[in-house]
């Protein structure tokens, strides 16, 4: 079965400092019908304006991961952490028992646009962590590169969830194809460009459920960068 979500349909809100399109109810965005995709509970498109950004406010059992595409993003936390997180890097935060967290951007004249994503964990309570990953090209050029999985494989993010995470990055007319074992399900997210998925033809930000399927096929019609989400 496929459910195609198109970008148009989201949640979108422009608060001036901040473009958001939100492909599941989040804050004041609520949809009865688009409430998560099983363990996948936040597909959040954001764009920030330079020199602003969500100011420190905490979080509890659920797993954060951050894309950025575009520009970069400066993260502090209550662990202790800060650093900046560039274009083409991801970041991983579990809440666990609580933390509290600021995401800014540092440029003065530049924007920031990147995915975040939440995740139920698998189980409440755990202790609070963060790691980050840079993902080079070559590690997602032309193939499905896994950069958050349960265990952390391959130098990937370790995401406290039976759930894997892929970025792809195709040329015009390039395809890729992904199995997906009997019982499970996935999403894919076009994060830039624009492909065909599994007959479907779809734009940046579109995204689609895939349930009963044994593979999802992604064919890029313009350079494009897609997101895989390979789900219990």
């Amino acid at each position: 079965m496929i459910q195609v979500r198109k970008a148009a349909e989201r949640g979108h809100f422009d608060h001036g400092w901040l473009d958001t399109n939100h492909t599941f109810s989040f804050g004041d965005y609520y949809d009865p019908a688009h409430m998560g995709f099983r363990s996948l509970r936040v597909i959040n498109d954001d764009r920030v304006a330079p020199g602003q950004g969500f100011g420190m406010h905490g979080h509890r059992d659920m797993e954060i991961v951050t894309y950025v595409l575009d520009g970069a993003l400066e993260h502090k936390d209550s662990m202790g952490n800060g650093s900046i997180i560039r274009a083409g890097q991801l970041q991983r935060m579990t809440a666990g028992t609580g933390v509290r967290h600021s995401e800014f951007n540092p440029s003065d004249t530049e924007w920031v646009h990147f995915y975040q994503i939440w995740l139920l964990p698998r189980r409440k309570g755990l202790k609070p962590s963060y790691e980050q990953l840079a993902v080079g090209e070559k590690d997602k050029r032309g193939r499905f590169g896994l950069v958050a999985s349960p265990d952390g494989a391959a130098g990937s993010l370790t995401i406290h969830q039976d759930a894997y995470l892929y970025l792809a990055s195709l040329s015009p007319g390039e395809g890729v194809a992904h199995e997906i074992d009997r019982g499970r399900a996935a999403w894919l997210q076009v994060l830039r460009g624009s492909a065909n998925v599994l007959g479907h033809d779809l734009a940046a930000g579109d995204g689609v459920a895939v349930t009963d399927e044994k593979a999802v096929s992604v064919q890029a019609t313009v350079p494009s960068e897609v997101l895989l989400f390979n789900l219990a």
